[in-house]
């Protein structure tokens, strides 16, 4: 759950910002005809991004790789189109709507547009890829993903219905175009840098010059940017994020009391109610960025945690036999053991006691799936360290899908016993 929570606010926050700034500012700026060409940009870009999902999730038709590289190319254009529209056309509030007016939508709407396209199919395309270990789409596997694709989602539709209110009755107006433009060149930057990467990997598809694509493969300052862009990427959203939270707060601090002129007491409650539901506006952006800001560092943190599997425990030898106390394991939590072969090779195995039975799931601590990576407790379940995935512990000790390797055991004289010939067959999954 947690994993799609976060990759999908990763994902999606920084174009979701800025389009949603750009309505806002053409809506302030146009009026309905600005709402209705950038509504219809909007929707032509998520209907391009279904159709793109689409080809990408049945088909092997798009390379990646390609693909970003003219998404970016257009972008530049696009956005640097709508900076020198915004400096000739943009200034000034609710102008008359003319041919320069149009053509200021028409730019917006489409870096909205390819902005849309290049970010949404990735998300789009994520309910297609959980690994539900082939349990299909109503298991708690999927579900549980799926919860955190839709929260990640849901957040993101609050957070955009408040900034756009924000941007749509922020003063002084001038604020919103000097967010969007300088949101839209930071991101120009990223996309700059990405640019360059089928160039310095040597794409001969591009059809560059070959003494071109030979300087370009000695870096330099294309290889510098390059790495920046890769290194720093997320430096981009934060730019985001710091853009919706000063938005929000210059927005709260406006409406902290009445600077209209009234004329009775009458229109001063009305002026103040309405400061107040501007604060609750300012209040909601602010709180849904730094949700999301909480999810895009903490929670993500947390969930990319390289986990430490626990110390192995103790157990006698005798007469080629591993003896382990049952009364050692008995406490329906995960226990590891580690035996060292004459080939030193460290074989591993779990033991955990059954729910409400007295009978044991043993199995190395590896699996045909996943290989040796091994299986760890968190809260009170056994999971996968490398596929994340919760064992059912009742079927731990069964051959098959992300399961423990079945391990023979015996129960003797208040100990499970383990032959030596046994563990030591079970090199193969450690080496």
């Amino acid at each position: 759950m947690l994993k799609y929570l976060w990759m999908v606010t990763q994902d999606l926050f920084l174009p979701v910002t800025y389009v949603t700034l750009m309505h806002a500012m053409l809506s302030r700026r146009c009026g309905r005809t600005g709402r209705i060409i950038h509504g219809a940009a909007l929707g032509l870009g998520m209907a391009a991004s279904v159709a793109l999902a689409a080809v990408k999730y049945n088909t092997n038709l798009i390379v990646s790789s390609r693909w970003n590289h003219y998404i970016y190319a257009v972008y530049l254009v696009l956005a640097l189109l709508f900076l020198l529209l915004t400096l000739v056309f943009g200034r000034r509030e609710e102008a008359p709507v003319r041919a320069g007016s149009v053509m200021l939508c028409a730019a917006g709407g489409l870096t909205s547009a390819v902005l849309i396209f290049y970010a949404l199919p990735g998300a789009l395309l994520y309910p297609f890829s959980f690994n539900t270990m082939g349990n299909g789409f109503f298991s708690s596997y999927y579900l549980e993903r799926l919860a955190g694709w839709a929260l990640a989602l849901l957040l993101l539709l609050v957070y955009s219905r408040a900034l756009y209110h924000c941007g749509l009755q922020i003063r002084p107006y001038s604020i919103v175009p000097a967010a969007l433009n300088l949101g839209l060149m930071s991101f120009a930057v990223w996309c700059f840098g990405r640019y360059f990467v089928p160039w310095v990997n040597g794409a001969k598809w591009l059809g560059w010059p070959v003494k071109y694509r030979e300087v370009a493969g000695q870096y330099g300052w294309v290889g510098d940017w390059m790495m920046f862009s890769a290194n720093q990427a997320m430096l981009f959203t934060w730019i985001a994020v710091g853009l919706a939270v000063l938005m929000a707060a210059v927005f709260f601090a406006g409406n902290l009391r009445v600077t209209d002129t009234y004329s009775n007491s009458a229109q001063r409650r009305k002026l103040r109610a309405r400061n107040r539901r501007f604060r609750r506006i300012a209040g909601m952006t602010l709180a849904c960025a730094l949700a999301a800001l909480f999810v895009m560092t903490w929670v993500k943190a947390e969930d990319t945690r390289p986990v430490t599997l626990s110390a192995p425990e103790t157990y006698t030898v005798e007469e080629g036999k591993i003896l382990i106390p049952i009364e050692n394991v008995s406490d329906g939590h995960l226990h590891r053991f580690e035996y060292k072969t004459d080939k030193n090779i460290s074989v591993r195995w779990i033991v955990v006691q059954k729910p409400g039975s007295a009978a044991f799931g043993v199995g190395l601590d590896a699996c045909e799936v996943c290989g040796n990576a091994g299986y760890y407790e968190r809260s009170g379940q056994v999971i996968c360290k490398r596929c994340d995935v919760v064992m059912n512990i009742n079927t731990i000790g069964f051959k098959g899908g992300c399961n423990p390797i079945p391990l023979a055991y015996e129960v003797s004289d208040g100990c499970l016993v383990f032959d030596l010939k046994d563990i030591t067959a079970g090199e193969k999954e450690f080496r």
